[in-house]
């Protein structure tokens, strides 16, 4: 569970007791319960002794039990970190795994560890289920991985590019391998990793007025960050005010329609086909963002791919600039005339991104 407050970001992950429906109700009703309290001001005190007492007991066990993991994120690069009978954390700065220092203390009769320590761009923290470490057991090895091997792996697989995601990814794999595809116990990663503020700007559309070309092409190159333009039309559009060269790649290959290159843009792409592509991938990677199928879909080369990429991995503001001129190819019949295909997609993908934790402005011209 991720929640955000106006300065800090929540993470909470949670193991329920034994497996199935219980266990899954165990592990939802606690990190809900965490996350909920902590997002509205609760002392950690009050918090884990509500979690307790909330949780039913079981009948055969007569305890109500789930493990958790709660790390909370401020703006100033604080990280605190409480767990309770899980494995530790994994802390790794410039792709070496450091241990973490912890008290431990007693809150509503369980025994808690807390950690407290500053973040710098490219830490990652990776939280974990007893599942990864004990992936395994009984079919590959003895005595499963451990809490060094697991590290061992994040070290051995860093790229100081890969995104959480992708470092996820990589972990939960391995755990399947290592389980045969059969696993013997709820395997579940989390990974936090701190990025510094990146800005994409994004141009669709000519004005409604052709008396603004030249404001909404000051107005997109004026952003400092990655700057992408959509659709056939836009890309003339600015090449004609700034005066440069618009050239097919002709090493394309793939369903959509090629991609382009202008001097001073970091990609060119059609509109609505790679608009429309773009939102499928989004939305299959916030479905599931750690899968590696879809990752692999991210790392194609096609101008839908390579947007989605950029805005996933590596965005955390997204400015949208939508020209409002309507394009007669793109409309239906049903809907009102002033109401673009474009324009609809693109406002749906600021959704999307707004969901995925994104901070999206949108200028319409």
């Amino acid at each position: 569970e991720v929640v955000k407050t106006d300065d800090d970001v929540i993470v909470v992950l949670s193991d329920g007791l034994g497996s199935g429906v219980k266990a899954n109700i165990l592990s939802t009703l606690t990190s809900k319960i965490i996350a909920t309290m902590m997002k509205q001001g609760a002392s950690l005190e009050d918090t884990v002794a509500t979690t307790i007492h909330t949780l039913p007991v079981c009948k055969v066990r007569h305890v109500a039990y789930s493990t958790f993991a709660i790390l909370r994120l401020t703006a100033e690069g604080k990280a605190q970190l409480t767990e309770f009978d899980c494995p530790n954390c994994i802390y790794m700065h410039e792709g070496v795994v450091y241990p973490l220092e912890y008290t431990e203390r007693e809150v509503g009769g369980k025994t808690i560890k807390e950690a407290a320590f500053d973040l710098e761009v490219g830490d990652s923290l990776t939280l974990m289920s007893d599942g990864v470490i004990y992936a395994g057991i009984g079919e590959l090895m003895n005595l499963g991985w451990n809490w060094e091997s697991v590290s061992d792996f994040l070290q051995d697989n860093y790229h100081a590019e890969s995104s959480s995601a992708r470092m996820t990814a990589e972990l939960i794999g391995a755990c399947k391998d290592l389980y045969m595809g059969k696993p013997g116990d709820d395997t579940t990663v989390a990974t936090v990793k701190v990025i510094p503020r990146q800005t994409v700007s994004l141009f669709s559309g000519p004005p409604r007025f052709e008396r603004d070309d030249e404001r909404i092409v000051v107005d997109f190159m004026s952003p400092e960050g990655v700057k992408i333009v959509c659709g056939g039309s836009t890309a003339n559009l600015l090449a004609r005010v700034l005066g440069r060269e618009v050239t097919t790649d002709l090493n394309y290959t793939g369903d959509l329609p090629p991609i382009a290159h202008m001097k001073g843009i970091d990609l060119v792409t059609e509109g609505v086909l790679t608009i429309r592509q773009v939102n499928v991938l989004v939305k299959k990677y916030l479905d599931n963002p750690a899968d590696e199928d879809t990752i692999r879909l991210l790392d194609e080369r096609n101008g839908a791919a390579m947007i989605a990429k950029q805005l996933l991995e590596h965005c955390t503001h997204l400015n949208l600039f939508i020209g409002k001129a309507i394009n007669p190819a793109h409309q239906n019949p049903n809907l009102p005339v002033d109401l673009s295909i474009k324009i609809r997609l693109l406002e749906d993908l600021a959704e999307l991104l707004r969901s995925a934790g994104k901070v999206v402005n949108i200028r319409y011209y």
